[in-house]
């Protein structure tokens, strides 16, 4: 048996298989959620997992889950990241997922979602924030981050993105040095992400998943913030997809 999940987020689609066969792997979602589904099928295909046959359970997840037409269920991204981020940190953990269009804070206690909280559609604290704003500095996110650690924090105040990239355009007008507006991005970003979360107990374990889960740079401000250790997590961007792969499986056992 295969079981396959799928997380269709609005800037990535994540893919996690397991069973004889155990593989990963990220694509762009594009404009379109049904043809990045019709890739994934096709590249599947390619390592001899046929996604229609009885062989194979398929999950799917996240912003574009209805797209996937062969999926046998399709399942929350809130139970889907809390199964896979209860995989990643134990049976007890706040899972901090930051995504290209929310962030999530789920609360797992005795492996259950006790809770959970997402921010605004339209809040400059998610990851499409950091890319665009990349984009505008010239930079990669990485380049972004590396800039950020050399520079000194410029105050980004706008909750919503439009206005914080306003906020950034004048700053370059203004002739402000990069690595500071870029330290002003990643620091406005991270205490976004604080606020949200902050406004729940968290469990002793935190983790970060998400586009940034592997960012040893924003994971420490973020501690900083909200006054805990948050952990990177390995394949953090994963959480997601492997909740759905292991829901897939589970839901085949009853």
């Amino acid at each position: 048996m295969y079981y396959v999940g799928i997380d269709i987020g609005s800037t990535a689609s994540k893919v996690v298989v397991r069973g004889e066969k155990e593989l990963h792997f990220v694509l762009p979602t594009g404009w379109s959620s049904k043809e990045t589904c019709q890739i994934i099928k096709e590249k599947l295909e390619t390592e001899n997992i046929d996604v229609l046959s009885d062989e194979t359970k398929v999950v799917a997840t996240g912003y574009g889950r209805v797209a996937v037409e062969f999926a046998d269920f399709v399942i929350t991204e809130i139970t889907c990241h809390a199964r896979g981020g209860r995989e990643m940190a134990g049976d007890n953990c706040t899972i901090i997922d930051v995504g290209g269009q929310d962030t999530k804070v789920i609360l797992v206690e005795h492996g259950m979602v006790r809770d959970f909280l997402m921010n605004d559609k339209c809040s400059a604290g998610t990851g499409k924030f950091l890319e665009v704003m990349a984009n505008r500095l010239g930079v990669t996110l990485q380049e972004l981050f590396e800039l950020a650690a050399e520079g000194e924090v410029l105050p980004i105040s706008s909750l919503c993105t439009v206005f914080a990239e306003s906020e950034v355009i004048n700053y370059i007008g203004e002739g402000k040095k990069r690595e500071d507006i870029a330290a002003g991005v990643v620091d406005s970003v991270a205490a976004k992400v604080a606020q949200l979360s902050q406004r729940k107990t968290l469990s002793d374990k935190v983790i970060l998943t998400g586009g940034l889960s592997d960012s040893v740079y924003f994971t420490d401000i973020l501690s900083k913030k909200l006054g805990c250790v948050v952990e990177t997590t390995k394949n953090g961007r994963y959480a997601g997809a492997l909740g759905a792969a292991l829901l897939a499986k589970e839901k085949k056992k009853r």
